[in-house]
C-alpha cells in the first residue's frame, strides 16, 4: 500500500473508533428510561451494541482482513448516532407532549 493511501486508511480507521467510542460513551450515560421513552431498545441492548462495535473496530482495522467487521461496527455505531441519540435528547429535553 503506498504511503498516501495508509494515512488515509490510518485516519478513517482512528476517526471511526472514536465515533464509536463516542457512541459507546453517550449511550452509557444516558437513563435507562429514556430508551423506552423514546420507542428504542434498552439501554443495556445499545451497550452491548456499541460497546462491542468499539472493541471490533479498535481489533480490527479498515483496511486488511477485518474490514468487513470494522465496517460492520462503523454501521451500528452510525445507527445509534444517526437514529437513536437524536430521540434520546429529544425525549430528555421534553420536546414531544408525552
Amino acid at each position: 500500500m503506498p504511503q498516501t493511501a495508509f494515512w488515509i486508511c490510518w485516519v478513517i480507521d482512528q476517526l471511526g473508533t472514536l465515533a464509536a467510542l463516542f457512541a459507546f460513551v453517550h449511550a452509557l450515560l444516558q437513563r435507562a428510561d429514556a430508551y423506552a421513552a423514546a420507542d428504542r431498545k434498552t439501554k443495556p441492548l445499545w451497550l452491548a451494541i456499541t460497546g462491542g462495535a468499539t472493541v471490533i473496530m479498535g481489533l480490527t482495522g479498515f483496511w486488511g482482513n477485518g474490514t468487513i467487521f470494522w465496517l460492520a461496527g462503523m454501521v451500528a455505531s452510525l445507527v445509534y448516532i444517526v437514529d437513536v441519540r437524536p430521540k434520546l435528547i429529544e425525549v430528555q429535553r421534553g420536546g414531544r407532549n408525552w
